[in-house]
């Protein structure tokens, strides 16, 4: 019961926002991009909010449990990225007028083409995002309220498409500004309370890692999702009865609603794949994915994708449209950088205590839950149930911010740039992309939140990272290579990804680039759109089209702002 009466309070500020933002929107500019009119601080912590997802909120730290404290190069990235995209693209694009990435696209090369290209790979960007949002939600509540996992996935869901198909990019600004002073509240509050609470020798053993080779007491281990489990020695389990039964070496396949019992004293099995528990390599400050013994490449692997396909995410893209101008969209990202660094210093609090306080949510799969799974190690009492529900509560304003600006942009991708249409068709499309993604994370449980947002990561920095770089500060770049470029970075990207879920086990280095490809896959892009390119000519107009994007705009009266300076298959960025 408590648990609902943490959530529910943020979903009802969501829907009211919503409802608050109906007698605002009139217009398709009015639903995509707030009429331009956001103001800077307001929009960076619109930003911020969006960009906290449930990778940021729950996975960092569960990743760390997982993984290792290499897995802190995470916030690293994200937040990196934010410098290349203030420095590259904030300004520049808010200057396009464009009121999406493909709008963007066709303004600047004339080409039809691109702009639905770039419109599928916005639908596959913000699938692969929305996935661990909804998927997350489930488990959470699942975890902490013992509710079914279709549960928390539904009113995820239902609470971001009325909040879109009512308010539109007016009510998502808002939301998830607010949501974003909740996160970071709920999130560095409870942080400096565990610490406090955990005590003197939990603080040391976090700070000072010890493998985790043996149960210390009878411990119950509810499996998330599907698990194999190495058992090197006979291990003994606790049955509902009181009594005992020994399981002999080998691997132990495991569904997701079994539950064992470790007796006292019994070894831990391991993980297929997954470093030891505060073993060395767990606390060794690089990645190494899948336990392949390529850290170094498994470490640059990811910041690649992070850093770079940051600059590509639509939704965030997105939000510097709804700056005045370029000014305040590049103070936009220069707050948003500040802010993302004070989120970014707690989730590893977070991991160390849980690889102290619940080890076994490294046997379960369930370490995404790991910050609402702290509270009740440290305090059973009121104390312990009070910060799981904030904690819970800050979980769902992340899963609801960064769904909100996913499905918006993906709704504009179908209703502005694939199928144009008016604001009626805009709020239905919402309704739909929302059930569809619904019905997809029914089945996603076994991903990691962590690793299904790398992979959008992955995707955006091998399409839409080259496409706007070259399209920002290369005039000789033409629509022929724009197309070869998006179309082989999708390729690579995702068609590696495929291979890693469905080919054969690879292993080595080999595994390392098929399973995190932006090493290899963003260098075939921008190749690919250069040589392309260079074998063509320029529009004549590229010229023009670039001063648009780089001089200093002058500032604008509101009816203008109210209304895109890119207008469909426009041979160049409007003056």
């Amino acid at each position: 019961m408590g648990i609902a009466f943490a959530v529910a309070p943020v979903v009802a500020v969501t829907l009211l926002i919503g409802i608050r933002g109906v007698a605002a929107m009139r217009t398709t500019s009015d639903f995509l991009v707030a009429s331009r009119r956001v103001s800077p601080l307001v929009n960076s912590a619109a930003v911020s909010g969006e960009y906290l997802s449930a990778a940021s909120f729950l996975g960092v730290a569960g990743l760390v449990v997982k993984d290792g404290v290499g897995a802190l190069w995470y916030p690293v990235g994200f937040t990196a990225g934010y410098i290349a995209m203030l420095v590259l693209v904030a300004a520049p694009m808010r200057r396009s007028g464009a009121l999406t990435v493909p709008d963007f696209a066709e303004a600047r090369l004339a080409s039809p083409a691109l702009r639905r290209l770039s419109a599928v790979v916005i639908l596959v960007i913000g699938t692969i995002y929305v996935l661990p949002q909804f998927r997350t939600a489930g488990l959470v509540l699942k975890a902490v309220g013992g509710t079914p996992y279709w549960v928390g996935v539904v009113i995820a869901g239902t609470a971001v498409s009325v909040t879109l198909a009512l308010g539109g990019m007016r009510a998502a600004t808002y939301v998830q500004a607010f949501q974003f002073v909740l996160k970071l509240l709920l999130f560095l509050v409870p942080a400096i309370w565990l610490v406090l609470q955990a005590g003197a020798v939990n603080r040391d053993a976090a700070l000072h890692p010890v493998e985790f080779t043996r149960f210390g007491h009878d411990t119950t281990v509810s499996f998330e999702i599907d698990t194999t489990l190495r058992i090197t020695e006979p291990t003994t389990l606790r049955t509902p009865d009181g009594g005992t039964r020994v399981v002999p070496p080998g691997e132990l396949s495991l569904s997701s609603k079994d539950k064992l019992t470790f007796a006292a004293g019994t070894p831990v099995p391991s993980v297929p794949g997954v470093a030891p528990l505060g073993g060395a390599d767990w606390q060794r400050p690089l990645l190494d994915l899948g336990d392949q013994g390529y850290p170094l490449l498994s470490t640059w692997s990811i910041l690649i994708a992070i850093m770079l396909g940051t600059m590509g995410l639509p939704h965030v893209l997105m939000r510097f449209h709804t700056s005045p101008d370029g000014r305040a969209a590049r103070r936009t990202a220069a707050i948003t950088v500040a802010l993302l660094g004070v989120f970014y210093l707690f989730p590893g609090i977070y991991g160390v205590l849980g690889r102290v306080l619940v080890p076994q949510l490294y046997l379960s799969g369930g370490t995404d839950t790991v910050v609402v799974a702290l509270p009740s190690q440290v305090d059973t009492g009121w104390a312990g149930q009070l910060f799981t529900a904030l904690l819970t509560a800050g979980a769902f304003a992340a899963f609801l911010a960064t769904s909100l600006g996913l499905l918006l942009v993906m709704s504009g991708a179908l209703a502005y740039d694939l199928m144009p249409g008016g604001l009626r068709r805009l709020r239905v499309t919402v309704v739909v992309v929302a059930g569809v993604m619904v019905l997809l994370a029914l089945p996603s449980a076994r991903f990691g939140a962590g690793e299904l947002v790398t992979w959008g990561f992955t995707v955006a920095a091998s399409t839409f990272c080259p496409l706007l770089v070259l399209g920002i500060w290369w005039p000789r770049l033409t629509a022929a290579g724009g197309i070869a470029g998006v179309l082989a970075g999708l390729l690579a990207s995702s068609g590696s990804f495929l291979f890693s879920l469905a080919g054969p086990k690879l292993h080595g280095w080999v595994a390392i680039l098929v399973a995190q490809p932006a090493l290899w896959s963003v260098p075939v892009a921008f190749g690919v759109m250069m040589l392309v390119s260079s074998r063509g000519r320029p529009p004549s107009w590229s010229t023009a089209a670039m001063l648009r994007l780089h001089l200093h705009e002058r500032r604008s009266s509101p009816a203008a702002r109210r209304s895109s300076t890119v207008r469909r298959r426009s041979p160049r960025l409007n003056r």
